[in-house]
């Protein structure tokens, strides 16, 4: 039997006006093994551990068999038996690329299975194809904070350096909003001078993660595009980010598609600012996981054991 392991980080997208085209992977991670096993009685059995483990589906609909089956689709190949044992550590449905994991997870874990015939690049165009846009998928596999530019087959891929004093602390609270919802609200059409007050913040906001300066950062997580739409559907959005703010927080974001609110702090500051977000979700009597993480340098990575 051949065993493949790979492990990929969560991620942080969008960080304010980087709508669609910036993410971050995070130093919080879902576990994938796949078991190739051409006696086994089944094609596929899917087992699943984690706190949400009862939410995951163990059959063909299953995303990370999806994107395993993608691939071999992609080689005109027919996808071997597998045992597969998903290992959960990001939440589900909360902003924080839950999905991307197994995209990527499954995409990685056929490509070795199937004699690694892809490179990086390919299996990173295939997951942008199957997530529809980059922002979570592209630092899921590769690490990092990372721009992604383009359009299908031409994509751009720019790492930003993150300064190590920039601390991301994320507040996961115990409701869910549907990416289809958050991208419900948002307008089909924004007025020339929105367009223009995001182009200038992607702009501050880059040079503000490389550089640290905490003003630059302040002003650049703002943003017309999308946050102004969805923060209405995160109860006690503005609450949690007044506390943040007054606890020394440089901004706060929605992560993703939410309800998850990523705050960047420095570490003299990280434990208040988590304790002020934490707190002001209590007082609205809503349970919000807190923690301050790290960023992610490394990306998915891949354990093979062959026979």
């Amino acid at each position: 039997m051949s065993i493949v392991s790979v492990t990929v980080p969560a991620t942080t997208a969008n960080i304010g006006p980087g709508f669609d085209c910036i993410g971050a992977a995070l130093s919080l991670y879902n576990q994938f093994e796949f078991t190739e096993n051409p006696e086994a009685d089944t094609d596929l059995t899917i087992t699943v551990t984690g706190t949400e483990a009862h939410r995951i589906t163990g059959d063909r609909s299953n995303l990370l068999y999806q994107a395993f089956t993608n691939l071999y689709n992609h080689l005109n190949k027919t996808p071997p038996k597998i045992a597969i044992n998903i290992k959960l550590g990001v939440p589900l449905a909360r902003g924080l690329g839950s999905s991307a994991t197994a995209i990527i997870g499954g995409l990685l874990g056929a490509n070795i299975l199937a004699g690694q015939p892809l490179s990086t690049v390919e299996i990173m165009e295939l997951a942008i194809e199957i997530e529809g846009h980059p922002d979570n998928v592209v630092p899921a596999l590769l690490g990092n904070c990372q721009l992604s530019v383009g359009e299908p087959k031409k994509w751009e891929i720019c790492q930003i350096p993150w300064h190590s004093d920039i601390v991301p602390v994320v507040a996961i609270p115990n409701f869910e909003l549907s990416t289809e919802e958050a991208r419900a609200v948002l307008p089909k059409t924004l007025p020339r001078a929105d367009a223009i007050y995001n182009i200038a913040r992607m702009g501050l906001l880059i040079k503000a993660l490389e550089s640290g300066n905490g003003q630059w950062l302040n002003r650049a997580m703002a943003d017309k595009l999308h946050q102004p739409y969805r923060k209405g559907l995160i109860e006690g959005y503005e609450f949690v980010e007044e506390c943040a703010l007054n606890a020394g927080a440089y901004g706060m974001v929605i992560s993703g598609a939410g309800p998850t609110l990523l705050a960047l702090a420095n570490s003299e500051h990280i434990q208040a600012v988590e304790d002020a977000m934490k707190n002001a979700w209590s007082q609205l009597e809503i349970t919000a996981d807190v923690r301050s993480l790290a960023i992610d340098t490394q990306g998915a990575k891949v354990d093979f054991n062959s026979p």
